[in-house]
């Protein structure tokens, strides 16, 4: 690559880009969805992603998973079990996602706007969040070397960061810590999510699905990420820095 100065100069530099490739989903042999991701940490990415579905409810209700090599990118094969599979024949509907975003294969308005779970009430102290932010970058070392990724992280109620996740979607890099989280059983026990990204409302659902209560992002919320965290009783931070944050709402 040429780094092209304002002042005219010119200097040619190596640069590590982010990968990125089709991830296709197949659940019990149904093609279900693909997804443009970072080819890392993929069944972690399948784990959650069926959760933020609303497919599984739990880590074992999906049985085995495999990932297979192809010319034109990865097949992730999940298998789940019986008392759930059903739920694939209601939502299927091959259609490609550009990303995770938890309403794919959804037919109607009502169904894209079903009801969230409440959340448990989040009792931490927002300087955990600074403590968290403060941090977070330490934490991406993709993004570190390419610039080009978001991280979701799982942060302790006093702001240690304990697991994260990195991808070029910010819903796949979700996904991926959620899934993470309910393979290894870990749960939020107080603590928060803290994401390097914009509030979308897509994000405000995964948290409540996932049972976090309290999401932080890097970037402000939409109007109906604010709407829905609201129904959930998710606490929500935004434009989050080291030094300062939105409190959503006030």
């Amino acid at each position: 690559m040429e780094r092209i100065a304002a002042v005219g100069d010119r200097k040619v530099e190596d640069r590590i880009l982010a990968q990125e490739c089709p991830v296709a989903i197949e659940l019990n042999g149904i093609g279900y969805a693909v997804l443009m991701a970072t080819p890392a940490d993929l069944v972690d990415l399948g784990y959650g992603f069926c959760r933020s579905e609303r497919l599984i409810d739990r880590a074992d209700d999906l049985i085995d998973a495999d990932i297979h090599d192809v010319p034109d990118g990865i097949i992730l094969r999940l298998t789940l079990a019986d008392h759930v599979a059903d739920r694939i024949v209601a939502r299927t509907r091959h259609r490609t996602s550009d990303s995770s975003c938890g309403i794919c294969g959804i037919e109607n308005l009502e169904q894209a706007m079903r009801p969230l779970p409440r959340v448990p009430q989040w009792q931490g102290d927002d300087a955990a969040v600074f403590t968290a932010a403060s941090a977070l970058g330490t934490c991406q070392p993709l993004n570190k070397a390419t610039r080009a990724v978001h991280a979701a992280a799982c942060c302790t109620r006093s702001g240690d960061i304990v697991m994260v996740r990195e991808d070029v979607g910010r819903h796949n890099a979700f996904d991926k810590l959620i899934g993470a989280m309910a393979r290894s059983g870990a749960g939020w026990d107080g603590g928060f999510a803290l994401l390097s990204s914009r509030c979308s409302y897509e994000l405000v659902e995964k948290a409540a699905l996932a049972a976090c209560p309290m999401l932080a992002c890097v970037s402000a919320p939409t109007a109906l990420a604010v709407r829905r965290a609201e129904q959930a009783g998710l606490a929500l931070r935004a434009v989050v820095r080291a030094d300062a944050m939105l409190k959503v709402p006030a």
